[in-house]
């Protein structure tokens, strides 16, 4: 009993919930996150765990790698910087494409989150527009660009029809300036660009052509087969921050500004944090929990990214797809 007592002594003072205080093991195995971002509102769940406790709750002790892309998070876990990738289908696609051995666990983003952004007065409005314009990209191992790469498809054009800008996450200001015609981006990145004065623009939503998820945690297959138990307590801890996230957005924007870069506009962290929650449900979490993964429509993708030859080799979901860590409902 004296243990116990000591053990929810020390949980209190390290700031543990309550529900964390009756459940937190004495030692916690460390898992590390290699994001496609710096420490950004939108991966909110991912940051606040010494307010809330989720991880610690599962006897995890997150850390997170910050990247550029999600090419950077593949290139993290290979190298062995990170035990797990939070990155786009495109990224891993081409991973698997050079042979290596991976496994997609958890869906984060069932709904396709990527568009193309141009001002009105440029005249823009269809895909076909695009060519030989300027395009900015967050960077070359981006969602951005790979989800450009569909658009651009879906009017018979490639990236030599255009001219490919890398701009960073704070592409709106080049768009502003007139440096570039246009700018890929995420839902969340037009809700900054509005918010910073962007002004009349038009959207083209990659989603409407290809509804694939945005987001996965991706694992190596020889973490997936070692580190099975620590992965699943995870997947348990991601679960239900985002279900926080879902139930209390304004607490989420609040930690938000305390946790992450450019959480200190509490309207707009919010209004990220809403866009978010949006994205992370599908018709299929809702039957079978958050983070369930919809195998074809991966596969319907990587045989879209096939026919775009950003791919040579067939590759089959089916093998990539590890739905044994999922925590379920």
């Amino acid at each position: 009993m004296t243990n116990r007592r000591q053990l929810l002594l020390a949980a209190a003072c390290a700031g543990l919930p309550a529900f964390a205080q009756t459940q937190a093991p004495a030692r916690l195995e460390k898992i590390t996150v290699a994001g496609w971002s710096k420490p950004i509102t939108e991966v909110t769940p991912l940051l606040v765990d010494a307010d809330k406790g989720f991880y610690r709750a599962q006897g995890v002790a997150l850390d997170y790698v910050p990247g550029a892309g999600g090419g950077d998070a593949i290139r993290n876990i290979l190298g062995g910087q990170a035990d797990v990738a939070f990155t786009d289908p495109g990224s891993l696609f081409a991973a698997l494409d050079k042979g290596e051995k991976l496994r997609a666990i958890y869906d984060i983003y069932p709904q396709n989150v990527f568009n193309v952004v141009s001002l009105k007065k440029s005249g823009i409005r269809k895909p076909a527009d695009l060519k030989g314009k300027r395009i900015g990209v967050y960077s070359l191992s981006s969602g951005t660009r790979q989800n450009l790469q569909l658009l651009l498809h879906t009017a018979g054009l490639s990236e030599s029809d255009v001219q490919i800008v890398v701009t960073g996450l704070l592409n709106f200001a080049p768009l502003l300036q007139g440096q570039v015609d246009a700018t890929a981006a995420t839902d969340t990145g037009l809700a900054i660009g509005r918010r910073r004065g962007v002004g009349e623009v038009d959207v083209m939503e990659v989603g409407r052509y290809l509804n694939v998820s945005s987001d996965l945690f991706v694992v190596r297959e020889e973490t997936y087969q070692r580190r099975k138990e620590a992965l699943r307590a995870f997947l348990r801890g991601y679960r239900d921050a985002a279900d926080w996230m879902i139930r209390e957005p304004a607490e989420a924007a609040s930690l938000a500004g305390k946790r992450a870069i450019d959480g200190s506009d509490a309207e707009l962290a919010l209004e990220v944090i809403r866009l978010r929650n949006a994205s992370s449900m599908s018709d299929l979490t809702r039957r079978q929990g958050l983070g369930a993964i919809d195998v074809a429509s991966l596969q319907k993708a990587a045989e879209v990214y096939r026919q775009l030859e950003l791919v040579r080799n067939p590759i089959d979901m089916r093998q990539v797809v590890a739905t044994d860590l999922l925590p379920g409902k």
